[in-house]
């Protein structure tokens, strides 16, 4: 809708925990989103209000064995080790655990409904979560708070998590949706190339020295500059009007 892709995980019996199955087609509907240049921002929720995401469907796993979710050179679900150029942002209805959150710290904005719980709970399974839970809360929050995630494998509430900064916004669940849509309507009405340059150039950023960060930067912000959605955005608030 309006630019806008919504993929719902539908295992609401499982708490929403990923099979093999359903992480490849999560895998395929951001594939499709990427390729498909009348989508511009792609929002993950799922049924419910109890459960975003269990991570890895333990059922399964028993009987195939474990990280078979894993979508390879992509990550778990095909998100958290993927490179996108289209924002993705999660709207975390409920538990997010395990490879749940992977995903969401994966995910560019996180809305979040105020009874969602944020956490790591691999270690209780013999796991720990190496398909980007570990790493990005080493990038994220001080070492103690991050291992205490890690290694207790306890939860904490949306609001500590927005407090860690670790998601967006925290809104009543019935606000949820309507809100994760509104964000997502908003960035896709932006320039396209806008918004995949900035998206980019963060990432970037984010691994890279500050002195190549701002090269690489200054060589986008160039190219951005001489472009017509500058020159139109400009005119627009010189003029007092509406782009």
């Amino acid at each position: 809708r309006n630019g806008v892709r919504i993929i719902t995980i539908d295992r609401e019996r499982r708490s929403n925990a990923l099979d093999v199955a359903a992480s490849a087609a999560i895998d395929q509907a951001i594939d499709t989103a990427e390729r498909d240049p009348a989508i511009h921002v792609v929002v993950l929720t799922a049924a419910g209000d109890r459960s975003f995401c269990a991570g890895m469907d333990l059922k399964e796993a028993a009987e195939r064995g474990p990280g078979h979710g894993l979508v390879p050179g992509r990550g778990f679900a095909g998100i958290t080790e993927r490179r996108r150029t289209k924002p993705l942002i999660v709207a975390a209805n409920g538990a997010v655990v395990a490879g749940g959150f992977e995903i969401a710290l994966a995910a560019d904005i996180v809305v979040a409904a105020d009874h969602a719980i944020f956490g790591l709970a691999e270690v209780k399974r013999g796991l720990f979560a190496f398909a980007g839970g570990v790493q990005r809360l080493a990038r994220s929050v001080p070492r103690a708070t991050a291992l205490h995630i890690v290694l207790t494998g306890e939860p904490i509430g949306a609001a500590r998590a927005l407090e860690l900064g670790l998601i967006s916004e925290v809104v009543p669940h019935e606000r949820l949706m309507p809100r994760a849509i509104e964000l997502a309507e908003m960035i896709a009405g932006f320039d396209r190339d806008t918004v995949r340059r900035a998206l980019a150039l963060h990432d970037f950023a984010a691994d890279a020295p500050i002195h190549e960060s701002l090269s690489f930067g200054r060589a986008y912000g160039e190219e951005t500059l001489g472009g017509l959605a500058t020159q139109e955005g400009i005119r627009a608030y010189a003029e007092g009007r509406a782009k």
